[in-house]
């Protein structure tokens, strides 16, 4: 669904994205949500997997993108074969109180597993390891039907952004990376039409694209980390974009 690009400041297409007016409700609590960027390295040089947005999509089409979309509640029931590096997790989860610390493991599992369902829906990507994998959600079944269970350990966080206030629909996004050597099934295409033109592209191309402007920053994000850290180790610091006081803002976490 690409709901991470309605993170871009001030950018709003649709009238169910429109800004509060003064006559508006209550702000809108914003709604987890995850991107999966995707790392293929060749020649020394890493390539990421994005797609373009349908033409007839209302919100931003023709605008290339990261697969990724919304958390679901039944993301929350998922087994999975691998868990996230404990450092990830943490940076992920935040700080939270003892009393809460399981819940907010279980949040940050949930939303690093819907950046793996969206990037099979999207991109026909399976991200995890062969396994006999069930499960009664509907949304997992495309796991289940190719025998593969879904794996977190190869993710690592890269950046958060959050949809300015004033917006009808807000997310609270993690852009989570992982090297294409994670993915275990690539169809020959998605089982939705939601992105066309998918390809792999280096990062210096796909930054002269028609993206977005939280895409674009995360792009440059990830191509100066990856020029000190090519293994993305886990546990490192990551930005973090919010606007605050009607000023957007970058922070390490």
């Amino acid at each position: 669904m690409a709901e991470a690009e309605r993170l871009e400041h001030g950018e709003t297409a649709t009238p169910e994205g429109r800004r509060h007016n003064a006559a508006s409700p209550a702000p809108v609590r914003p709604r987890d949500s995850a991107t999966l960027i995707l790392i293929d390295w060749r020649g020394g040089e890493p390539f990421v997997l994005m797609g373009r947005r349908h033409a007839r999509h209302a919100f931003m089409p023709g605008r290339f993108v990261f697969p990724g979309g919304r958390t679901d509640p039944s993301d929350s029931r998922i087994t999975v074969a691998s868990d996230l590096h404990p450092a990830e997790a943490a940076r992920i989860a935040g700080s939270a109180r003892d009393g809460r610390a399981r819940a907010a493991r279980a949040r940050a599992r949930a939303i690093a597993l819907s950046a793996l369902r969206e990037t099979y829906e999207e991109a026909g990507l399976l991200v995890g390891r062969k396994a006999d994998f069930a499960t009664r959600s509907p949304q997992w079944q495309g796991f289940a039907k190719h025998g593969i269970q879904p794996a977190l350990d190869g993710l690592r966080y890269i950046a958060r952004a959050i949809t300015p206030p004033g917006n009808v629909r807000r997310f609270d996004t993690r852009f989570l990376a992982a090297r294409r050597d994670e993915v275990a099934v690539e169809l020959p295409s998605p089982p939705t039409e939601e992105l066309e033109g998918i390809a792999w592209l280096p990062i210096t191309e796909a930054l002269r694209l028609n993206v977005a402007a939280i895409t674009r920053r995360v792009l440059e994000e990830l191509g100066k980390r990856l020029q000190r850290d090519p293994t993305l180790s886990p546990g490192e610091p990551v930005p973090f974009y919010f606007t605050r006081g009607g000023r957007f803002r970058r922070e390490m976490l």
